[in-house]
């Protein structure tokens, strides 16, 4: 894989390890929203074969709000062994840390010499940190621009995103087409968004899963932890020899994305014929989560106490990321007039 030479397109996917450090043993950094909402999704995309994928863990974009070096480095590895524990296959896909590949820098800036600053003022992540009358640091203001430099820079041809991220793309298509207009066709690569059509998962609590909604379930929380967590699922009160609904109730929608089409009916079935509770349907629900996660999580468990492996992953994904990387800084160089003229 590298480079424009491909016939195949390049798929390119960035997770930001981000939030408070949970131990491995108490579930870890990701939630169930992160693992049905973004892994289950991604990870079906690349076993279809049709792009060439890369995931990057952006560490550098989590520093707009993380000021804990370790807590960083900590959910560096903690996001990777969820990823890899999950099925993402580091020799099918390019695997690979953000600051491991200097590049990406480099192409930032020759971006910002080309972007208006009202452009960034638009993002929506400094509009809403300014209508809390918050303090903005530059890295929430200029993170669009290393955004698209993440992803012009492996030459991607689409971005796998939820509608929502929608902006951000828009922007980076921006700032490649404007490149493309100024120093010649061809010069970087315009994406293209790939809207996902992932679930939204909800919370505890009914709302979205998010951790700044504090309502969140660990991927790998233990089965114990995991059981009390679905036990804390909002139901209605409904006596239990009473017919139920099953659409929109919380624990069968969270039911459904586990179970099979067929034992999803079943569970409808048995909540509309009553004599059937939500205490019943909960621990159907946990009994099927955790048939589901146990092997990943010990699976997660063994990587996530083998940072060295985790850091051999990381590095030879990197060193396959370069390969495209260099490719394009060597094209742009060539294009804006950086370095020595061709052929002196």
């Amino acid at each position: 894989m590298g480079g424009r030479d491909t016939r195949r397109k390049i798929s390119l996917t960035g997770i930001k390890p981000t939030g408070s450090a949970v131990a491995p043993e108490q579930g870890g950094t990701l939630h169930l929203g992160s693992y049905f909402g973004a892994i289950r999704p991604a990870l079906a995309m690349a076993a279809a074969g049709q792009h060439d994928s890369l995931y990057f863990i952006a560490d550098y974009h989590a520093l707009t709000t993380q000021r804990d070096p370790t807590v960083l480095r900590d959910n560096v590895y903690d996001v990777a062994a969820n990823w890899l524990a999950c099925g993402l296959d580091p020799e099918r896909t390019i695997v690979y840390r953000q600051s491991d590949v200097i590049e990406v820098f480099e192409l930032c800036w020759i971006f910002a010499c080309i972007v208006a600053t009202g452009q960034l003022e638009r993002g929506h992540a400094y509009k809403d940190a300014r209508s809390r009358s918050e303090s903005v640091n530059a890295g929430i203001f200029n993170y669009p621009l290393l955004m698209a430099a993440d992803i012009i820079l492996y030459d991607s041809d689409v971005v796998p995103i939820g509608a929502d991220q929608k902006q951000h793309l828009e922007l980076a298509r921006d700032i490649a087409i404007r490149m493309n207009h100024l120093y010649g066709e061809g010069t970087v690569v315009v994406p293209e968004a790939l809207i996902t059509e992932a679930p939204v998962v909800p919370g505890h609590d009914g709302r979205k899963m998010s951790k700044s909604y504090g309502n969140t379930i660990q991927l790998f929380a233990p089965p114990k932890a995991l059981r009390k967590e679905i036990m804390k699922l909002k139901s209605e009160s409904t006596p239990l020899e009473a017919p139920k609904p099953s659409e929109g109730q919380l624990v069968y929608e969270l039911y459904k994305l586990v179970a099979s089409e067929a034992e999803a009916e079943a569970m409808a079935q048995k909540l509309h014929a009553g004599g059937y509770g939500w205490g019943h349907a909960k621990q159907e629900l946990f009994e099927a989560l955790d048939a589901q996660l146990s092997p990943l999580r010990a699976r997660y468990l063994e990587l996530r106490t083998d940072e060295t492996e985790l850091e051999r992953i990381l590095q030879a994904g990197a060193e396959r990321a370069r390969v495209i990387a260099r490719a394009t800084i060597e094209r742009v160089r060539a294009a804006v007039g950086i370095g020595l003229r061709s052929g002196v």
